[in-house]
């Protein structure tokens, strides 16, 4: 019997960096046994959504290390999402997405979950502003019934829109689903669907927006061309961006990494990573090193150049969730009787795309918070010249959770 498909696309927007918010939680599946502490378990959920940010990671530059591809994503993006699929999962599909997930499920319920992601956005709801944006939706075909209570716990838990489309209609759908995302990413992302199949019943789509502001701006007048080195054999021209200033800055010795902390005008903050060997920082970089990184950085004058650049990434997940662990939902095996129980259904595609914009200002000039120039003619300032691959992590500085994550190989690309 033919299945029908459910796609999943994850998508998030930036400009010049970070991410939304949106709110609320409850869902009814009722396993295991409910904590008594909704902190203890939204401690637990964050604590799994940073280990799973790191290991999905080193999944996609495993896949792109041979085609030299630049790697942005947003890993919270991607956990709600799957999140949101878990609880129209039953059985062993269910199994595979907690595991994955990094939940303990004998300490963590669906409704745990759904309730620590409720506390987690409600509180970065709280600092929101116009330029931030973060929600679900699902896009339903008018023939297909999925279970009420799905869809009200997707409404309730994950602020999840919900539309009916003709799938069979193919271009029409796929036009609204596109106008959907292209009005919530501000334009950053704007045709995320172009072929259909006309066999599918529901779109799950999660998304992130956030226009971000530097804390202290780059003066545009001090953009100049330089050179970036992509390898050993290739050098490409950028437009770098420099400051003179006091910036918290931390030397890795263990894995020879430098870090440089860029605050913005939010709770959010960008870290920027310059190794010696991209190779050793991939394979050993964990929650605890940004933890280290942040409770040991220095503040001391710095001369930093960061290349300006526009960059768009997109990945099919379907064999990076099935290597972590998630193969049900793609085949026959899958479980979704929680979002219909009279249609089997699979999923048929992941997809997750993500921009990523760095500019002088962010997005608009930044309140003036004082940039102190002194004169220190006579002092050595050390510089700091993102001129060659480097990793980009954007974190919430309180929960250190990771929104954004990636790597540029060439920002020309």
């Amino acid at each position: 019997m033919m299945r029908a498909a459910l796609a999943i696309w994850i998508l998030s927007a930036v400009i010049c960096v970070g991410r939304g918010h949106h709110q609320i939680g409850h869902d009814t599946t009722g396993q295991d046994t409910v904590l008594d502490s909704s902190a203890n378990s939204v401690s637990l959920v964050t604590s799994a959504n940073k280990d799973f940010a790191y290991r999905l990671y080193r999944k996609l530059v495993a896949h792109v290390a041979s085609e030299g591809k630049n790697i942005f994503y947003s890993p919270f993006s991607v956990s709600i999402a799957l999140a949101a699929l878990s609880v129209g999962a039953r059985g062993e599909t269910h199994r595979q997405l907690f595991s994955s997930l990094g939940f303990n499920s004998s300490l963590l319920t669906q409704t745990a979950v759904d309730q620590a992601f409720q506390m987690l956005l409600q509180r970065a709801n709280k600092t929101s502003n116009e330029d931030t944006r973060e929600g679900t939706a699902v896009f339903v075909d008018h023939r297909f019934k999925p279970q009420p209570e799905f869809l009200e716990a997707l409404k309730q838990s994950y602020f999840a829109d919900a539309f009916n489309v003709d799938f069979t209609e193919t271009t029409d759908s796929a036009n609204t689903i596109n106008k959907y995302v292209e009005e919530k990413t501000n334009g950053k992302i704007d045709k995320l669907v172009e072929n259909l199949d006309p066999s599918t019943v529901m779109y799950l789509i999660s998304y992130i927006y956030y226009k971000g502001k530097w804390a202290t701006p780059f003066d545009p007048e001090l953009t100049k061309e330089d050179m970036f080195m992509v390898d050993e054999n290739t050098k490409v021209p950028v437009q770098m961006m420099n400051i003179e200033k006091n910036l918290n800055t931390y030397y890795d010795q263990g894995i020879n990494t430098s870090v440089l902390h860029l605050p913005f005008n939010s709770s959010y903050s960008m870290l920027l990573l310059l190794p010696d060997n991209m190779a050793t920082l991939e394979n050993v970089i964990s929650p605890s090193h940004v933890t280290k990184w942040l409770k040991w950085m220095k503040s001391r004058t710095h001369k930093v150049y960061i290349p300006k650049f526009s960059i768009k990434a997109s990945f099919s997940l379907n064999n990076v969730l099935t290597e972590m662990g998630i193969t049900d939902i793609f085949g026959d095996r899958a479980d979704l009787r929680g979002i219909s129980e009279g249609q089997k259904l699979t999923v048929s595609e992941v997809v997750h795309q993500a921009t990523l914009d760095i500019d002088e200002a962010g997005a608009t000039a930044a309140a003036a918070t004082g940039i102190g120039i002194t004169l220190m003619s006579l002092r050595h300032i050390p510089v700091l010249k993102f001129n060659r691959p480097f990793m980009v992590i954007i974190t919430e500085r309180s929960t250190e959770n990771v929104l954004f994550m990636g790597k540029i190989i060439n920002p020309n690309i």
